[in-house]
């Protein structure tokens, strides 16, 4: 008893978990007595338990368990947080409760799951229950399967999946154990009641006895549909409808169920699992195919049969299959093959169901030719083939190739095609087989009703009695107007027959249609008025958008009249008729000869006519009398009159047919154009037209005319039509008939014809619009600006209304359902149903297919190339496209980008060309266009979207929605994919009126969106929630929700209710007389919200981005006289103090801080209670309407009032400000405007008013105006720098400045950039001061962006460093930090670009620092204000700016630049008084104008002179941007190259000048080779100066031994960088330019200084290897380069100096040691390495150790230890023995071999002194040899030469020696540093060239100053020289300037000018001289 006290004083739930099951039972009995006694299902005392219900189900002991059971029951029922544990509890059902003896255990286990189905749990039940299926124990098999059938017996199968049930039930049939097959068989009966014989596919496999029993059960099932008996707690509405109907006694309520009506017949398709066949296809199937032998052909097509029966195939590209199948049916001789590949086709299209609607269209042209075979086994096998593929796929796509062959010679053919036509329309619906589709196939079908073939005729019967049966006698009816009684008598016959497949309701419904069709068929033989008007219809139905106004009294009459069929009378008859109703002396005067009686005679008629009866009046008759001798050749002009005006009365008060018009109508248009009579002419013309329709009485009147050559009858019959369009409207033109007829009027001499015929097209523009033009496309230029002049007067002006020939309401109504499906098909359809289209099929070749699919790229962009080249010349071409489609899908997802590009082009350009037949390959290429939405790359998505566009534009939107295509496309879990798709919908779908069912597949795609990762995609997913809600409701789009989790549940359902508010209505149906009446003025109150019938609705009407302030849709108020005057009094309302009380609520977090991504409703909530105090609540009313429209009237009030109301203004400014942000994230283009109008309006003026915007406003402003400066639209982007720049002038420039920065963070380029561009004109502007938070870290972050990808925004970035540049001098290098070469390189070429085109300074003297510059080039306003500058010095500026305005403008390079020298206070700081004194008194002197007559460009002319500058100068323009500046420097360098006397002037300038060459070759490879805008010939013309002008300087060895290593190692990487471009090959002559390049490295490597090259070379390697980014090629050549110079090493040993060179390896050997050596991919590079080693070894043997004396730490490498095994193991060889004398010895006889040698080598050297050209070289040569062999005597060679030659040799060996000894000193000066900065040398030239250009120290001479290359020992580029080279260019560069500026003086200097003292000098004598 101890024990029990212990656990009776424990809480429930812990005594629930006790180890004493006694503790537990009680802990249960508690537990349930508790949880029936919480009333409240959310109480937190469940949370309690939540843990431990697994526990109560599993308990081990069955006692505690039963109790468990009930206790978890009742939580399950009770408690809101049961759901939670569903899974873990039925999973303990499963195993530890279905497996007990007791049945009751067994019962609430069962009542357990039944109740988490009741809470909305099914799905994780079902599971759980079917993973128990797999369980070994049958008791708990057995169990399951009764609780699933239980669930389903009670739920239904709407909640109950059947799917995964009917995958295990052919399991659970063979299980071994009897008791669970009888539970199957159970099962299967129940699964049989709720989807009836779906169920039967899935069973076909099972044991023939148990299918045996299941059809005996089945049979006795009773045939009433199931219901559901238990319903889900979200079900209680439809719970409370079941118990009435229990309690009213059944089923009396049946047929108004709701939701029975909904729930469609299960698709057994759906119940089964689909197979892959595509990998198990046989092998080589695609080989046997093509097999010659028919067995083997045989063999592969059973094995795809075989295959082929799987009732549902897993969806994949079956396109090669398809394309196999279809050859065999056309081209394969054995009939029975074809058969089977038939079979094979109808087998995959029933198996892949709406999948193989892609293929459709290759195939079924292919099967209808087919039919011409007249096997019964074969034409059996192409029908069910036929069959499926239609099924797969709509009559639309299709019809193209049916009605092709409807005229074929082969009556099988057509037989085949009227009866599959016929099969397919038992499918189709009034809806799927619309006017516009049936009116081509009626009238094919008619053309067969008359054929000799008997079975020909039967079959258009057949055709034409089901399409009646499909849609209705008055459907077809007019179609059928020229159809006999008989013909139409078995057309009905036919319809009646016919049984239309699925037909809802069973037999009743089909029995009301029966009885429906045969009263309607009564009614029509009854009543001719019905007939009549169908008729009526029939010969001008009325088309999309053309108004028809209240009939008129003619036209009443017109409508009732039939359009009457009328044979031709003899003359006798007309006679006889004419004579009944004529008077007799009437009918005797006709023809008098007298033209006074033919008058009378005339007149008489005419009172006849007017009296006459319609019913009595014989039309042919009397127009026949008239017609009579003299007829139209009348030459009396008042008989004539006459004459045409009885026609003209005849016509319209008679039943007129067409046989009585063409009797007259040659005469009438003979007249047309006579003075006197061609107006009653004209009245007769419209007579007949309202009479027999004009569009029939124009294509008559038109041909005549052009038949005859009178060209005033061409004219006036051009003008008739023109002006009868206009009366009469557009309806039924057919405008191809006399299109050409107009061509010939436009090419006619005379000029009014011309000019009718031009009127005429611009009558035709006004209802045709732009596709017009096209007719006339080929016409001349100055003809076609005529129609273009026409075209552009019409344009705005909508077409009038139609007052003749209009149809009585009555009728225009009746076919109003099958009009509404033909305008959404129609419209401009029908126009470009008109155009000439051009069959380009034969076109597509089979090669052309192949290079598209090509596996070079190149040859498929060819092939591309070609298919655009043929699209082009058709211009427009027919839906017939052959094998094109399948070939350009496969490039949609090319690896190469720019080809998918241009296949979109192309499928744009065909959606153009194509027009609207294009429908049927939208499943075949349009969804492959959709699916390029998911691409990475924005311009790819950019291009895929446009092309999407432009197909639905002529497809609409219906063929894109049907089908799973779409939603399988949204189901990819693509970011990119998904944003642009949903994006797309949300702008088409609220255009729709209707759209496919299958919109509803894409729901739960949508859903997932919504919770998608991404927010882009959430974001759109939202914006298009309310277009689905639009089409599907909200009650479907709710019950979709029901298959998600609870939390995604809750959320999408929230987000559903909002989208609600917001859902757009549909768009009406186009109004029918819109354009007679004003629009639905007379009922304002039936308007909807959104103003939908003023305003068709477009995406633009509809801002669904977050669903901005709406607070639902009211149907608007009648606006009263109240609400007028309302609205007069002032908008803004000015609140004292309310902007501060607001300011202090937001720092206090009272309110919102405004602050968001996207704007939620709470913040839109609170700035309209914030409004509501300011603004009057209409004006409020308007701001926050959902309605676009409203917002834009809304700001255009508030701009009426701005002014006026300014101070009120200013005092919601925030306010305002704040609304203004939240448009900005609308997407529709007209507000936005508008708010930008407005915003510009407003800072002008704030601006005037000096007010200055607080930091309150502007936080709240100004970041989200910055996200619409990266708008797509350039306008918007305009208008928004715009406003930035106003927004300075009420705004601290500096405090704009840290949001343009954080702009330049956004993922928007377009932003990134405008932000940047507008930085660099804020420090354009403000100077640097303006960068905060200081410039150096707002440069750095600038500076970032030189890098960016996009090119836009790195020149944004450049450009504005390079304003840095301009405000702060080189100053702006150290504020910008680190950057890489390539950036640093790009940013100079800009900084010296812009210093070139910088034009001269403004006239403006004095401008204040804060003013705005009025052009934008103006030259930047630097730091220093003006004032500083003495006055005098302004005054030049200002007289020097007015000579330079009326002087022409001569570049900025050759003029004395005074900015640089007024602005640069920066460095001038340190020697004020210096630079302030001598500044003063330049200024004389440079109001000169006679400089401006220099020539533009400098010439070597003064070479002889040597002018350092001229050179420098001429150098600097190598490396210009511009390219013929560029070939100009470099064409005047060749030719001083090329002359020997001159070439010596480029001494000491080569450095200078390979540097400027190859920063050109850089500049070439990464911009101008990208830039498409350059004409490849001229990158082609610079390329070979630059190469010719290399070849030139190489074969001078003097000239070629001064380039440096540096320099030379980026000389090799420009040129093999340039061999390796394969951007050069493409151009014309580009493997010439890349040989020339080989040859040019060829001669560097010979004629370079050998140590520099050789050094410059291992560096290169070096580089190389440690860059992954380089081409592995590079490498490969920088090693040939290696190994020619290796081969060569014996004979240039001499000339090399190893110590720099075993340096070089050594650095290298440290980077590299042998173990990573070997590492690398290709063992190459240590190859290299030890051949080097070895042949140095070779060639100098031991002495090798000697030269590393340069090598500070040896043991850094393994240089020293690889060189001694090298000279030992090579001492070994040569079997020396170590011995000293052995050495001397062998010293010895080397010597000897030298000796012999010597006077080969010195009397080569001596020649060379003695040439002219290489005495240098020569010289160099004898000064090394000397220094080699000391003692080597020259006296013999010496000795037959002249004094003067003698003593030329030593005068030049002293030059030499006194040269290398002052390098060698400062050589060993800086070597003391042994490399440790080895920048060192690089910043002290700097340093030394800064000092000389502030004249604290004099220049050496360029000649003298040594080359980099002797102060480093081991230089690793030239890159760090660059600087310094730059910097003497440039230094060179003002320099030379200055000598072109003062060539005015007398006392010219002929010395160089190379720094400021020499300026100073100059400038004193040009002042003394003065004086």
């Amino acid at each position: 008893m101890g024990d029990d006290s212990e656990w009776m004083k424990l809480p429930i739930d812990q005594k629930c978990e006790h180890k004493i099951w006694k503790a537990r039972l009680n802990g249960y009995e508690e537990a349930l007595k508790l949880f029936q006694k919480i009333e409240d299902e959310k109480s937190p005392e469940w949370g309690k338990y939540l843990g431990l219900i697994k526990k109560f189900v599993t308990d081990s002991n069955a006692v505690a368990q039963l109790k468990g059971l009930e206790a978890a029951l009742a939580f399950i029922e009770n408690a809101h947080v049961a759901g939670k544990t569903t899974g873990e509890v039925v999973s303990g059902v499963v195993s530890k409760v279905f497996n007990q003896p007791k049945a009751r255990a067994k019962e609430l286990g069962t009542d357990i799951c039944l109740t988490y189905i009741e809470i909305e749990k099914a799905e994780i039940v079902q599971d759980e229950l079917i993973k128990g299926l797999d369980n070994k124990n049958p008791k708990i098999v057995v169990a399951c399967v009764e609780t699933l059938r239980k669930a389903l017996c009670e739920f239904g199968s709407k909640i109950i999946t059947l799917k995964p049930v009917v995958k295990v039930l052919p399991k659970l049939f063979e299980s071994r154990e009897k008791a669970v097959r009888d539970e199957a068989k159970l099962l299967a009966v129940e699964i049989y009641r709720w989807i009836r014989d779906a169920l039967r596919t899935p069973l076909q496999n099972i044991n023939s006895v148990q299918l045996k029993e299941l059809e005996e059960e089945w049979v006795k099932l009773p045939p009433a549909a199931p219901k559901q008996t238990r319903f889900l707690r979200s079900q209680q509405d439809l719970k409370a409808k079941f118990e009435q109907q229990q309690a009213a006694g059944g089923d009396e309520a049946d047929g108004d169920d709701d939701d029975e009506v909904e729930a469609a017949p299960v698709d057994p398709y759906e119940l089964l699992e689909a197979v892959e066949i595509l990998s198990k296809l046989p092998k080589d199937f695609y080989e046997k195919i093509e097999a010659k032998k028919w067995q083997e052909r045989k063999e592969v097509l059973e094995a795809v049969e075989a295959l082929t029966k799987n009732p549902k195939l897993e969806s994949g590209d079956y396109g090669d299959l398809a394309r196999a199948l279809k050859k065999v049916i056309g081209k394969d001789a054995n009939v029975m093959l074809v058969a089977m590949a038939a079979k094979c086709l109808a087998g995959l299209a029933t198996g892949l169901r709406k999948k193989f609607g892609t293929y459709a269209g290759h195939v079924v042209p292919t099967i209808l030719e087919k039919f011409k075979e007249k096997k019964p086994q074969v034409v059996q096998a192409l029908q069910e083939a036929i069959d499926a593929v239609f099924l797969t796929t709509t009559l639309q796509n299709i019809s193209e190739d049916v009605l092709a062959v409807m005229d074929n010679k082969n009556p099988s053919i057509k037989q085949q095609a009227s009866l599959f036509l016929a099969r397919s329309f038992r499918h189709c619906t009034p809806s799927t087989l619309p006017k516009s589709v049936l009116k081509p196939f009626c009238a094919a079908f008619l053309k067969q009703v008359n054929d000799s073939a008997p079975e020909v005729r039967d079959a258009a019967f057949e055709a034409l009695g089901t399409a009646m049966k499909v849609v209705g006698e008055k459907a077809v009816n007019p179609f059928l107007a020229d159809v006999d009684k008989l013909k139409l008598d078995k057309i009905k016959e036919c319809a009646d027959k016919v049984e239309l497949v699925g037909k809802k309701g069973g037999e009743s419904c089909s029995c009301k249609g029966i009885i429906g069709s045969f009263v309607k068929s009564v009614i029509f033989r009854q009543s001719k008025l019905i007939c009549s008007i169908l008729y009526e219809q029939a010969a001008g139905p009325p088309k999309k958008g053309k108004p028809a106004s209240a009939p008129s009294a003619k036209s009443k009459k017109a409508s009732d009249t039939k359009e009457t069929v009328e044979t031709e009378l003899s003359p006798e008859v007309c006679e006889e008729k004419a004579a009944a109703v004529l008077p007799a002396s009437c009918m005797q005067l006709l023809d008098s000869g007298n033209w006074k009686e033919r008058l009378a005679s005339m007149e008489e008629f005419q009172r006849a006519v007017e009296q006459m009866d319609k019913s009595e009046m014989p039309c042919q008759a009397l127009v026949k009398m008239l017609a009579k001798k003299p007829g139209w050749k009348e030459t009396n002009f008042q008989v004539m009159q006459m004459k045409l005006h009885i026609v003209g009365l005849i016509a319209q008060k008679g039943s007129f047919s067409k046989t009585s018009a063409l009797v007259v109508l040659d005469g009438l248009v003979d007249k047309i154009g006579d003075v006197k009579c061609g107006s009653n002419a004209k009245e007769a013309l419209t007579a007949i037209g309202e009479a027999c329709s004009l569009p029939w009485t124009a294509e008559q009147v038109v041909s005549m005319a052009f038949t005859q050559k009178n060209p005033k009858n061409q004219a006036e019959t051009l003008n008739w039509l023109a002006n009868a369009m206009k009366e009469f409207g557009f309806a039924g033109i057919n405008v191809k008939a006399f299109i050409n007829n107009v061509k010939t009027a436009l090419g006619a001499t005379n000029p009014a014809v011309r000019t009718s015929a031009i009127t005429l097209l611009g009558v035709m523009y006004l209802y045709m619009g732009a596709p017009l033009r096209m007719f006339f496309e080929d016409e001349k230029p100055a003809l076609l600006s005529q129609i273009d002049a026409e075209f552009e007067k019409m344009q705005g002006q909508s077409p009038p209304a139609p007052i003749r020939g209009t149809k009585k309401a009555g009728a225009e109504e009746e076919g109003d359902a099958a009009a509404e499906e033909e305008e959404v098909d129609g419209g401009a359809g029908d126009i470009m149903d008109l155009l000439p289209r051009t069959d380009i099929s034969d076109k597509i070749t089979s090669d052309m297919v192949s290079k598209i699919s090509d596996k070079n790229w190149k040859i498929r962009k060819e092939g591309l190339d070609e298919v655009a080249a043929v699209i082009s010349e058709a211009k427009f071409i027919q839906a017939n496209i052959g094998e094109l489609p399948m070939a350009l899908k496969g490039r949609l997802n090319d690896s190469n980008k720019l080809l998918v590009q241009q296949a979109l082009n192309i499928l744009q350009q065909i959606a153009t060309a194509m027009g609207p037949s294009l429908k049927q390959h939208v499943k075949n290429l349009g969804i492959p266009v959709i699916t390029v939405l998911g691409d990475s790359k924005s311009n790819v998505r950019a291009a895929a979207l446009s092309t999407l566009n432009a197909w639905v534009e002529q497809t609409g939107m219906k063929e894109w929605l049907e089908g799973e295509d779409l939603s399988e496309e949204l189901k990819k879990e693509n970011p990119f994919l998904r944003q642009e798709i949903l994006g797309w919908l949300a702008e088409k779908l609220p255009t729709l009126r209707t759209v496919p069912a299958d919109l509803m597949l894409c729901v739960p795609h949508l859903y997932a969106c919504l919770e998608d990762r991404s927010g882009d995609v959430r974001k759109k997913a939202q914006d298009a929630l309310p277009t689905f809600m639009m089409h599907l409701g909200y009650e479907k789009m709710s019950k979709a929700t029901s298959k998600l989790k609870p939390a995604s549940k809750d959320q999408v359902v929230g987000m559903l209710e909002k989208a609600r508010a917001v859902m757009p209505a549909k768009p009406e149906a186009p109004a029918k007389a819109a354009a007679s009446k004003p629009p639905a003025s007379s009922t304002p109150a039936a308007k909807p919200a959104s103003g939908l019938c003023t305003f068709p609705l477009t995406t633009a009407n509809m801002t669904t981005t977050s669903w901005l302030g709406v607070v639902g849709k009211k149907p608007p108020v009648k606006a009263g006289a109240k609400d007028e005057e309302d609205k007069s009094g002032p908008i803004f309302i000015l609140v004292p103090n309310g902007k501060e009380q607001r300011i202090k609520e937001e720092k206090a977090l009272k309110i919102l801080k405004w602050n968001f991504i996207t704007p939620r409703d709470e913040y839109v909530e609170q700035l309209k209670t914030q409004m509501s105090t300011c603004l009057p609540k209409w004006l409020q009313d308007e701001l926050f309407h959902f309605d676009f429209q409203r917002h834009v009237k809304a700001i255009g009030a508030m701009i009426e009032h701005m002014e006026a109301e300014c101070e009120a203004v200013i005092g919601c400014l925030d306010l305002i400000l704040k609304w203004f942000t939240l448009r900005f994230f609308d997407t529709n283009t007209s507000v936005l405007m508008k708010a930008l109008e407005f915003l510009k309006l407003l800072f002008t003026m704030l601006s005037r008013k000096n007010y200055q915007l607080n930091d309150y406003e502007a936080s709240s402003f100004i970041p989200y105006l910055i996200l619409k400066v990266g708008e797509s639209k350039d306008v918007v982007r305009k208008d928004v720098r715009a406003i930035l720049t106003m927004l300075c002038k009420v705004y601290a420039a500096s405090k704009v400045f840290p949001f343009l920065m954080e702009g330049t963070k956004s993922k928007n380029s377009k932003q990134r950039c405008e932000c940047l561009e507008e930085l660099g004109c804020l420090i354009e502007n403000f100077g640097m001061n303006v960068c905060q938070p200081t410039p150096a870290k707002a440069l750095k972050e600038i500076a970032v962006h030189i890098g960016d990808r996009d090119t836009t925004v790195r020149n944004a970035a450049l450009n504005t460093v390079v304003a840095a540049y301009n405000a702060c001098g080189d100053q702006v290098f150290k504020l910008i930090g680190n950057l890489s070469e390539k950036e640093m390189s790009m940013l100079e070429e800009r900084i010296k670009r812009s210093a070139k085109k910088t034009p001269a300074a403004s006239a403006k003297p004095e401008r204040p620092q804060r003013e705005q510059p009025t052009n934008p080039n103006s030259t930047f306003l630097r730091k220093p204000a003006q004032e500083e500058v003495p006055n005098k010095l302004s005054q030049a500026r200002a007289q020097n700016a007015h000579l330079e305005q009326s002087a022409p403008s001569i570049p900025k390079e050759f003029q004395l630049d005074l900015e640089v020298f007024e602005n640069n206070h920066t460095c001038a700081s340190d020697i004020p008084d210096l630079v302030q004194h001598k500044l003063d008194e330049v200024l004389e002197p440079v109001m000169i104008p006679e400089r401006k007559m220099r020539s533009v460009s400098p010439h070597f002319d003064d070479i002889h002179n040597s002018s350092a500058s001229t050179i420098n100068f001429v150098i600097s323009q190598v490396a210009s941007g511009d390219i013929n500046t560029s070939i100009q420097a470099l064409a005047q360098i060749d030719e001083v190259l090329r002359q020997a006397d001159k070439a010596e002037a480029m001494s000491g300038h080569i450095d200078q000048f390979l540097i400027a060459t190859f920063m050109q070759l850089r500049l070439i490879y990464n911009t101008h080779m990208a830039d498409d805008r350059l004409d490849k010939k001229d990158i082609f013309k610079l390329y070979s100066c630059i190469i010719g002008n290399m070849l030139s300087l190489f074969s001078m060895e003097s000239l070629a031994r001064e380039a440096s290593m540096g320099v030379l190692k980026d000389l090799m990487h420009g040129l093999i960088t340039l061999m390796l471009d394969t951007r050069v090959e493409d151009i014309e002559d580009g493997q010439q330019l890349i040989r020339s390049v080989n040859l040019l490295v060829v001669r560097v490597l010979e004629k370079s200084d050998q140590t520099n090259i050789l050094s410059a070379l291992l560096v290169l390697l070096q580089d190389s290897l440690i860059s992954t980014a380089g081409s592995p090629m590079f490498s490969e050549l920088v090693m040939k380069c290696l190994w020619r110079m290796i081969r060569f090493l014996p004979q240039t040993i001499n000339s090399i100096n190893l110590d720099r060179i075993l340096l070089d390896v050594h650095n290298f050997m440290k980077v590299f040691p042998k173990e990573k050596l070997k590492q690398l991919k290709s063992d190459v590079p240590h190859r290299t390495l030890k051949t080097l080693l070895h042949t140095l070894c070779r060639l100098t043997g031991a002495k090798i150790l000697d030269h590393m004396s340069m090598i500070e730490n040896r043991n850094e490498s393994e240089l020293e230890a690889h060189l001694r095994r090298v000279v030992k193991h090579s001492a070994n060889l040569s079997g020396l023995k170590s011995d000293k004398s052995t050495e001397k010895g062998a010293l010895r006889s080397d010597d000897k071999v030298i000796k012999a040698k010597v006077s080969d080598i010195l009397s080569e050297i001596f020649k060379k002194i003695g040439s002219k050209e290489n005495t240098k070289e020569g010289l160099t040569e004898l000064y090394e040899y000397k220094q080699k062999y000391s003692d080597a005597d020259l006296e013999p060679f010496l000795r037959n030469t002249s004094q003067f030659f003698q003593s030329y040799v030593e005068r030049g060996l002293r030059m030499i020696e006194s040269e290398r000894e002052g390098k060698g000193r400062i050589q060993t000066s800086t070597g003391d540093s042994n490399g440790e900065d080895l920048n060192a040398a690089a910043y002290y030239e700097r340093l030394k060239i800064l000092r000389q250009r502030r004249g604290l120290e004099n220049s050496t001479p360029e000649e003298d100053r040594p080359p980099l290359s002797s102060l480093r020992p081991s230089v690793a580029s030239s890159t760090d020289m660059l600087h310094s080279k730059l910097s003497q260019l440039k230094e060179s560069r003002e320099h030379f300037q200055q000598e072109q500026s003062h060539t005015h003086s007398p006392t010219r200097s002929s010395s160089p000018a190379s720094n400021l003292d020499d300026l100073k000098k100059r400038l004193e004598r040009i002042k003394s001289n003065r004086q």
